[in-house]
């Protein structure tokens, strides 16, 4: 399957290599803000660096396009990273975009990638800024003006913080969703920024302030969720609430009439974990929904509770978040129950019990709860008894392959079939560029003819991506009896030693997917994920393959259940 697909690359590679013409990759890019806010359009990038393409002589191999996608993360955009194992393959000489934004936003992603194709002798050029690296001198102008670049986004993102935390500081609104309030557009001149003020929104407004009445009436977080569910409240986004949501609720000034700004910093780094000692408070423009009554009672009840003791309770429970709720399919947690002996000494259990029930109450689902001794000696002996059997782990490795390679049958067949129509329609470019060499067409006819196999190509390339992408996760990755030995043998040996409760649940996420829980409270099946991570982690053969600085590989995934 592997050399069918090679070969047909490389005919069609030397094709172009022979008759000498450059094989172009335009990628174009541009988020849903940009478009609003900026203007730019994929579709005239796309145009443009086409038109620079047909002006030089070169040929387009693809056009790699993310619509609507942030630049922030490369993992995130498909066609960057379809565009990455095509480089790695040399399927063309030159990466064309409109600005090198487009690209990357962040100068070290920007290098990487950059140096990525440079080991390929893959050049880099940006069209509006008249930047590439095909020569020593480009290299060095456009080192300096990535690094400019990102201190130029750097400075803008930081005017619009000081904006924010001026509008902020004079009681308006920054925006985002709040229950009890509808966020309405304010007409301006500023139209790169929306500015937007809360309007109470009377439906929403009676949950809030049903959840202030029952914590007042002595309610808990649970109780209340569970309270409200129940008789039909829903969150914003109409979900039921859970326990945070109401926690949530209850310490939001907002509900009184304020606005509370800048409570956590540095949230795309540190997200939850840098909480500003010091946030804006002020005096807000919208109305109160709550009265300062109702808010200084909820508050002092807060304090009060929050200085109760928390019970502790020795045990480790690794297997919390795989277990999952044979009802509902939530991830199940611990959970405890105190029992009498005759003596009258009490004794407590401890179960896995569904999350949902446990955050949302009985309006989400029930308890569900399967004892914590008997799932975690279960799992862990089950692990053991595969990693000990030869002849279990050969029954897998052959169920594995075998359904991948049936899989595989329909796709490689399509595969193959699209790309003699690509291998056709390049033919037809190669002989309409020899007429051409020859002065026997002009190059308004040229060009007429290119367009029309170009939007053909362009078809049979959407058509080829995902089949590409699904066709490369199986290559080079056929599960063998020694890798799955390996695994198995690695985790159970790393697992007994383990000194922390931390350590086993680490090494349990890395192995198992998910437990699946019968209806008899009884283990269903244990699935077990084989991909980079695990194989790198627990085999010696896996860290030297896997290692290196080639951080684009496709990614290895395949699961089975015992």
């Amino acid at each position: 399957m592997q050399t069918n697909i090679q070969e047909i690359s490389n005919i069609s590679n030397n094709n172009s290599e022979m008759s000498g013409i450059k094989r172009v990759a335009i990628y174009a890019r541009v988020s849903t803000t940009e478009q609003a806010e900026e203007g730019y359009s994929i579709d005239e990038q796309t145009r443009i660096l086409n038109e620079w393409c047909n002006d030089n002589g070169y040929i387009v191999y693809k056009e790699y396009v993310d619509r609507g996608i942030s630049g922030k993360s490369i993992a995130a955009r498909p066609a960057l990273q379809q565009l990455l194992m095509d480089a790695k393959k040399k399927e063309f000489d030159i990466v064309v975009v409109w600005k090198m934004n487009r690209l990357a936003r962040n100068i070290l992603d920007l290098l990487k990638i950059v140096n990525l194709l440079e080991q390929k002798n893959i050049a880099f050029k940006s069209f509006s800024e008249r930047y590439e690296t095909a020569t020593p001198s480009g290299k060095l102008q456009f080192h300096m003006m990535a690094a400019i670049a990102e201190f130029e986004r750097g400075n803008i993102a930081e005017n619009v913080k000081m904006g924010m935390l001026a509008r902020a500081k004079e009681g308006s609104w920054n925006g985002g969703q709040v229950l009890g309030y509808d966020t309405v557009e304010i007409s301006g001149e500023n139209k790169k920024r929306r500015h937007t003020k809360l309007v109470i929104n009377q439906n929403e407004a009676q949950t809030v302030r049903r959840i202030f009445e029952l914590y007042i009436q002595g309610h808990g977080y649970k109780s209340i969720a569970n309270r409200i569910n129940k008789e039909g409240h829903r969150s914003k986004k109409g979900n039921l609430f859970s326990i945070n949501t109401i926690k949530t609720i209850l310490t939001n000034p907002v509900y009184i009439g304020f606005i509370r700004y800048n409570v956590r910093r540095d949230w795309n780094s540190k997200r939850r974990n840098n909480i500003n000692p010091d946030p804006v408070l002020v005096k807000g423009h919208h109305e109160p929904i709550i009265s300062n009554e109702v808010w200084e009672k909820t508050q002092s009840l807060l304090k009060k509770r929050s200085n109760r003791p928390n019970r502790i309770h020795s045990g480790e429970f690794p297997l919390t978040g795989l277990l999952k709720c044979p009802v509902c399919g939530a991830g199940m947690v611990l959970g405890r129950t105190t029992n009498r002996n005759k003596d009258g000494s009490k004794r407590v259990l401890e179960y896995y019990v569904c999350g949902a029930w446990k955050n949302k109450g009985t309006a989400a689902c029930n308890s569900n709860g399967v004892r914590t001794k008997y799932a975690d000696e279960y799992v862990i002996n089950k692990i053991a008894s595969l990693a000990n059997s030869d002849k279990l782990i050969m029954d897998v490795v052959s169920s594995i392959n075998a359904g991948t390679n049936q899989k595989n049958v329909p796709l490689q067949k399509e595969y193959e079939s699209l790309k003699k129509l690509l291998k056709s329609v390049q033919v037809k470019r190669d002989r309409i560029f020899g007429l051409y060499e020859e002065g026997l067409i002009e190059k308004v006819e040229l060009s007429e003819r290119l367009e029309k196999l170009n939007e053909e190509k362009r078809l049979l390339e959407d058509r080829l991506a995902p089949l590409e992408l699904e066709l490369g996760k199986s290559i080079n990755n056929e599960v063998t009896f020694d890798m799955v030995k390996e695994v198995m043998r690695n985790f159970v040996s790393s697992y007994k030693t383990s000194i922390t409760t931390e350590q086993k649940k680490q090494l349990l996420s890395l192995l198992v997917k998910q437990i699946t829980i019968g209806r008899d409270r009884k283990i269903e099946s244990i699935q077990i994920q084989l991909n980079n991570d695990v194989v790198r982690h627990f085999t010696k053969t896996g860290e030297e393959k896997l290692s290196g600085d080639d951080d684009f590989s496709s990614p290895f995934y395949v699961s089975f259940a015992i």
